[in-house]
Parts: structure tokens; C-alpha cells; sequence
């Protein structure tokens, strides 16, 4: 399947100034595949290395981190003979060895013709409670995450109608109304079956949308276990507390997180810890709220005032018991939580494609789900459901602060009026 890392990749590759990467992302996401695959397309040989099956390798490393005394002895354990630019070196579940992320600074630094990527699943908090010295400054950092919207309907075969959307998208001229009909369909298939590559596989070869949850399930099984590792056992029980109760709050009408609703009496000190450590591994992001509409947005957030995604939209129904059928039908039952789950997938594809995202709130309770900074600008970003919604909030905003456009998402096909770009849910990607 096609991942867009691939192109990154390659420019890395090519880069005069690369350094070894350290490619970070959630369990599950695809990391060990597209590197393997990038190295079966692009170099002569691959010499691969796991942390997490090999774990005899952590004694080479403790012993010298000195690329010349490392790169035979790689060589042998690998039975690959490590050329300079021809093979690519690859430590996976890194985070298992930490003076094998000290070498590469010493890689940077005194061999930088060996081509080196590293993956690990929990890096973020390895790396944020390590007892030794990151290689700040000597590494290339690219996180990965689940399959975009753009990802998902490639792999559902739908290459040309991707490119009609993005001509849609440029042109701000509507789609067809039965290709429009058939995206929006892709969209709430992709709603149930996510981002996960594996799942992704198994829905396009057998279309069994048991067969996906019971890997979303086994997903869903391993971050639990993950969360026993670099905690005590009370940072066990705060953390999983926090993660059942993020997809809870998506279901309010106010999705802002609370901690009060973790727990009775629930407060920040008690539960940040827990909430960081979500946050590290790439299992859910923060969104802050902007005090202030102005640049850089970063300087302007409110550290107490936060919303709460998940990473992946299959897990989120998968963790909410939500069955195929409630999804694509979009059942009443539902209305509580669609809200959140749609700005949870919006979410999803601004952060896959780089973005820094915030919301903003007027005193008076107007909110724009998402401001960016798009081409220079800052642009707002109002979500809805569907799409005969009046967007108030956005015109609040817009009479405040005069963007130069907004963007509205929602069910309704393309178009541009009074200043709005609008864009259909399943075209978020094209932002």
C-alpha cells in the first residue's frame, strides 16, 4: 500500500545534509514496514536490527558505540555486508536500547555516509525519561502516523477519484454528485476501519468488518500493555483511567477535557502525568486553545485549556463498542457522539499533513473547532456534520479578525461564498 513517507524518504535520501532519522510514531502505524520497504526499493541491501527480539544486541552497544568498532560486528549479526550509501541500517523498538541512540550521534558526527533509520514505538517516552544524553541536534526526527483519508481511498483503488477531488479542492468547483455520493461513502467506511495499515489490508482484500475490529481489538490490547512499561504501577491505573475517558468526552457538547470527569474531584496534578504519557507515544495529541489570534499561534496558547484526540478513528469506535452499521448509517443514537468522532477526524488529517493545530472560543461561547497556519495565513477552520448548518461561530470570527478566507467542512460539496472555501469531510486530506 502506498504511504506518503515514502517521498520524504527518498528526499532524505537524497539530502546533502542528512542525518540519521529517527522515525517516531504510534504502535501499529506502518513504521517498520515503510522503512523495510523504502530500503527494498532503494538500496542494494538492508541490514535490520530488533531491539524487542534481539535483545542480545543491547550488550554490543554497551560495550562501544564507536561506528568502526559497531559496523563489522552489525555486519556479522546481520549476515549483510554494510556498505557506505548501498545498504541501509535499520534499529527497530530503539527505544529498548538507549545507547543505541547515543551512537548515532557519533554516526552523525564521524561516519555520516552509513544511511541510518531507527523506529520505536514508544520513543517519545523513552526519550523523555531517559537517563543519558539524546543526540540533540545530530538526528533527522519524522513522525508517523495512521493512514490519511487520501491514503485510505488509494487503497481502496480509488486513484483517480482522488485526483478529481483534488482538482474539486483547487478549483473550488463541486464533484459529480454521484462521485461526491460515492466519497462521502468512502469516508464513513474509513471512519469504521481507520488508519491502521493492517486493517486497512485486511477491509480492501475481505471487506469483514468483524475481521477489522478483532485487529483493532488486538491494537487496542497492546497499548493497555504498553502502558505498564515505564510506569509505576499508580501511573498504570491514572493513565488507563485518562484513556477510557477521552473517547467519553468526545461524546459531550463541549469536548473541551476536563479532569473532573475522569474522576470525581479529578485535577490537573494528579492526572497530567498520565495525560503526557498518552501524548508521547502518539496514542492521542492536545489541542490548545488560542488566547489570541495573532503570530506565532504557539505563543498564544492556553496550557489549561486543551482538547483530546485519538490518533486513529477505527480505535475510537472500536474502544466505543460502535458496530459497522452505526457508523455507515450514521444512526441517531449516535447524534451525542458524532460531533467529537468528526472533529476527531479532521484532526487526524491536519496533523498527517504537518499542521499545528488550536481552536479558539469568544467570551461569549462562539468556537472555531481549528486555526492553522496555511501558506503564511491563519486560517479557521469550522466543522459540521451536515450541511445545512448556519456556522455563527465562524461568523463571529470572520467579523473579529478578517481572514483572508475560512474553510468550513461538512457534508456539502465543494464551493466558495462570502469568504468561505467549502470543503466535503472526506477532502480534508487537500488542506
Amino acid at each position: 500500500m502506498y504511504r506518503k513517507i515514502m517521498q520524504y524518504l527518498k528526499e532524505w535520501k537524497k539530502s546533502p545534509h542528512r542525518k540519521p532519522l529517527i522515525l517516531q510514531g504510534a504502535r501499529q502505524v506502518g513504521k517498520t514496514y515503510s522503512v523495510l520497504e523504502f530500503g527494498r526499493t532503494e538500496y542494494e541491501n538492508v541490514a535490520y536490527f530488533n531491539f524487542e527480539t534481539n535483545p542480545t544486541l543491547n550488550k554490543t552497544f554497551d560495550e562501544s558505540i564507536s561506528p568502526n568498532y559497531l559496523i563489522p560486528i552489525l555486519s556479522h549479526i546481520s549476515g549483510q555486508t554494510i556498505v557506505k550509501e548501498k545498504t541501509l541500517i535499520v534499529f527497530d523498538e530503539v527505544q529498548l536500547c538507549e545507547r543505541a541512540l547515543t551512537s548515532l550521534k557519533y554516526f552523525c558526527e564521524d561516519e555520516p555516509n552509513y544511511h541510518i533509520i531507527v523506529a520505536g514505538s514508544l520513543l517519545g517516552v523513552a526519550v523523555n525519561r531517559a537517563r543519558f544524553s539524546f543526540p540533540v541536534g545530530k538526528v533527522d526526527i519524522k513522525t508517523l502516523y495512521p493512514m490519511d483519508m487520501e491514503e485510505f481511498m488509494l487503497a481502496c483503488g480509488e486513484k483517480s477519484l482522488v485526483e478529481l477531488i483534488k482538482r474539486s479542492f483547487e478549483s473550488d468547483t463541486p464533484l459529480p454528485s454521484a462521485l461526491h455520493d460515492c466519497a462521502m461513502r468512502l469516508y464513513r467506511e474509513y471512519l469504521v476501519v481507520g488508519g491502521m495499515p493492517e486493517c486497512v489490508m485486511q477491509f480492501v482484500n475481505t471487506k469483514d468488518y468483524i475481521l477489522v475490529r478483532h485487529i483493532q481489538e488486538t491494537i487496542l490490547a497492546s497499548y493497555l500493555n504498553d502502558m505498564s512499561k515505564y510506569n509505576n504501577l499508580n501511573e498504570i491505573k491514572k493513565t488507563r483511567l485518562a484513556y477510557d475517558n477521552i473517547t467519553v468526552q468526545l461524546s459531550k457538547k463541549n469536548t473541551r477535557f476536563q479532569y473532573k470527569l475522569i474522576k470525581k474531584g479529578g485535577r490537573a496534578s494528579e492526572f497530567e502525568n498520565a495525560i503526557e504519557w498518552l501524548c508521547l507515544p502518539g496514542i492521542v495529541s492536545q489541542v490548545y486553545k488560542v488566547e489570541q489570534v495573532k503570530k506565532p499561534l504557539e505563543n498564544y496558547r492556553d496550557i489549561d485549556a486543551f482538547k483530546i484526540y485519538v490518533s486513529d478513528l477505527g480505535l475510537l469506535c472500536a474502544k466505543k463498542d460502535l458496530t459497522a452499521s452505526d457508523i455507515l448509517y450514521m444512526i441517531e443514537e449516535l447524534n451525542d457522539f458524532k460531533g467529537g468522532m468528526t472533529e476527531n477526524y479532521v484532526h487526524v488529517q491536519l496533523t498527517a499533513n504537518g499542521y499545528n493545530t488550536y481552536y479558539w472560543e469568544s467570551e461569549r461561547g462562539a468556537e472555531i473547532d481549528f486555526v492553522i497556519q496555511r501558506e503564511g495565513r491563519i486560517i479557521p477552520i469550522e466543522v459540521k456534520l451536515a450541511d445545512n448548518t448556519k456556522a455563527k461561530s465562524l461568523k463571529i470570527y470572520m467579523d473579529t479578525f478578517k481572514p483572508a478566507y475560512a474553510i468550513k467542512l461538512s457534508s456539502k460539496n465543494f464551493g466558495f461564498e462570502s469568504g468561505k472555501k467549502t470543503v466535503p469531510l472526506y477532502a480534508a486530506f487537500c488542506i
